[in-house]
């Protein structure tokens, strides 16, 4: 499988002034990119389903069509907070997208933190948890105690993504990474955000025994703040019914030299 994790930031581009404008050209762009990549499944961080920047339509249904994929999405903030009263913020959220049907998806709030979601999906021999952890130190922490509780339940072969903020250092997630078992698919650490110098590693694509990760690339494409992380791997299964295993692939080239001017429009 592959697996495509991309905070989008509203699909809004890498500039300040371009989160308040019109995010459709750039979301086109993030179209054709995903679609180049022919992903499995897609995590997506920061997804507009709704605002004037993308006159009222759903970003994630958008790119569901342009990859012929199913979709699930929810906003980010907690059922009882009042950020989903606020104009755009309310139409806030992240997103999954999958080749092949889901089986069922269940949406979690945490307890402390102004973004609060956690998606799960259930797919047929694999879990994958979507999250964007809280700016807050303290609540980034306790937002990482109540995602081990769910995690531990799991029974599956799992993966945990999202961009976690970890604006400490990555050894904010040791204890969490220690406790659960779970596996850095970046294993060498390499900065995700921002993307055009990239010195933060802020997107964690984490993975769980009964998973063989084939290959990781962080392509360099300028089209949001953050890079996307694209995963490739197999899932251990009782009787293996795939043909072949899939090739290593990854088209990013002429994406490398994008015009920023144009993200500004």
């Amino acid at each position: 499988m592959r697996f495509v994790l991309y905070n989008i930031r509203y699909a809004t581009g890498v500039k300040a002034h371009g989160f308040v404008r019109s995010s459709r050209r750039n979301l086109e762009r993030i179209g054709a990119f995903l679609q180049d990549l022919e992903p499995d499944l897609v995590g997506l961080v920061e997804v507009d389903y709704g605002s004037y920047r993308m006159g009222r339509e759903n970003q994630a249904e958008l790119l569901a069509q342009t990859l012929g994929h199913y979709h699930s999405y929810a906003t980010k903030y907690g059922r009882h907070s009042v950020w989903r009263h606020v104009p755009v913020l309310n139409r806030q959220g992240n997103a999954f997208l999958a080749r092949d049907r889901i089986r069922n998806e269940t949406f979690h709030f945490f307890e402390r933190g102004m973004k609060r979601l956690v998606i799960e999906l259930e797919l047929e021999h694999l879990d994958v948890y979507l999250v964007h952890l809280s700016l807050g130190g303290r609540a980034r922490h306790q937002q990482l105690s109540s995602l081990y509780s769910l995690v531990k339940k799991n029974e599956k072969p799992c993966i945990v993504a999202g961009d976690f903020n970890l604006l400490w250092g990555e050894n904010e997630i040791d204890l969490f990474l220690a406790a659960t078992g779970l596996n850095n698919a970046n294993s060498s650490g390499l900065p995700t955000y921002p993307s055009g110098n990239p010195s933060r590693h802020l997107d964690f694509v984490l993975y769980s025994s009964g998973i063989n990760v084939r290959d990781f690339k962080i392509p360099p494409v300028e089209l949001s703040d953050h890079l996307p992380l694209v995963v490739d791997f197999d899932v251990q299964v009782a009787e293996d019914h795939r043909e072949k295993h899939r090739e290593v692939h990854c088209s990013c080239r002429k994406y490398t030299e994008l015009n920023l001017s144009e993200l500004s429009r």
